[in-house]
């Protein structure tokens, strides 16, 4: 049988006490509830297999609901399964009986919805997983994720006239050593101006800078599935996936808040305010 928790709910939902803004908090890959097969199966230790995890950022995001904004945080964690795949990307080189993998190249990079790697490419498991227990996984995490996103995002489109995800993610520093002499710590990700409207973005853009980080878009990181599924800015949905550098709060190789933690989680608290603020005062050009 796979090991498939019944007690533990796949996300955790924090509602504010009104909605007061279109904003839409959503953290997919900052679970870490690490199931026993896992870790029994699994040939890399536990530093190795949380490498992939978007470790406190959902702790980062903790003040999100007093400003008038939902946040979303998955539990369990990316190395499961991944919430900003499509639940069809299955790889038939890690799943037996699967008759082909999906022909994406993010699948046959061992990226799929069940992953094959971690980062760096390092493989989780000597074999193959049966089907029966992908199919489990996606059925008892992804799905129910997927399914509340999209009754967030409806309740907020129908409160406001639109909604604006805020899909929120962290970056190894080792992603960023190209990035140039303005080493980016902030990356916003609009899938090159096609998920969210361009004033949303820009705003928020302003709201980073603001705070004295260094922003960029769409590089190295333009947005996935969630982008993709989410954002269409035409009917006044809007996804915008945020990236943060891991240096800035955390030690990168111990998995665990560095010094600067407490600082740069006010500094997000302060961000979260001014980017509700900005979901509950839409830009004209964005409400059209």
């Amino acid at each position: 049988m796979s090991d498939i928790p019944a007690l533990l709910p796949p996300f955790r939902l924090d509602r504010p006490k009104a909605l007061r803004t279109a904003a839409v908090f959503a953290s997919p890959h900052s679970g870490a509830h690490y199931p026993h097969s896992l870790q029994e199966r699994a040939v890399l230790d536990m530093l190795r297999l949380r490498s992939s995890e978007d470790a406190f950022v959902d702790e980062l995001l903790a003040d999100v609901p007093q400003f008038g904004a939902p946040l979303l945080c998955a539990q369990y964690p990316r190395a499961w399964v991944d919430l900003n795949r499509a639940e069809d990307e299955l790889d038939s080189a890690l799943i037996a009986g699967l008759d082909r993998a999906h022909p994406g190249p993010r699948v046959a990079a061992g990226l799929g919805v069940i992953p094959r790697v971690v980062s760096g490419a390092r493989a989780i498991y000597r074999g193959k997983i049966p089907l029966i227990e992908a199919e489990a996984r996606i059925n008892h995490v992804w799905r129910p994720y997927h399914a509340q996103l999209e009754a967030l995002m409806a309740e907020a489109h129908g409160a406001f006239g639109q909604a604006i995800l805020l899909d929120m993610h962290s970056m190894p520093s080792e992603a960023l050593a190209t990035s140039g002499p303005r080493r980016a710590e902030i990356v916003l990700g609009d899938r090159y101006g096609t998920s969210a409207d361009r004033e949303i973005v820009r705003e928020i853009e302003l709201i980073f800078e603001g705070e004295g980080l260094n922003v960029a878009r769409n590089s190295p990181f333009a947005g996935a599935y969630i982008t993709q599924r989410y954002g269409h800015p035409r009917e006044g949905y809007h996804a915008i996936q945020i990236e943060i550098d891991r240096a800035l709060y955390m030690d990168q190789h111990r998995i665990a808040p560095n010094e600067n933690f407490n600082a740069f989680a006010a500094l997000m608290s302060r961000a979260a305010r001014q980017i509700a603020d900005l979901g509950a005062h839409p830009l004209r050009h964005a409400a059209e």
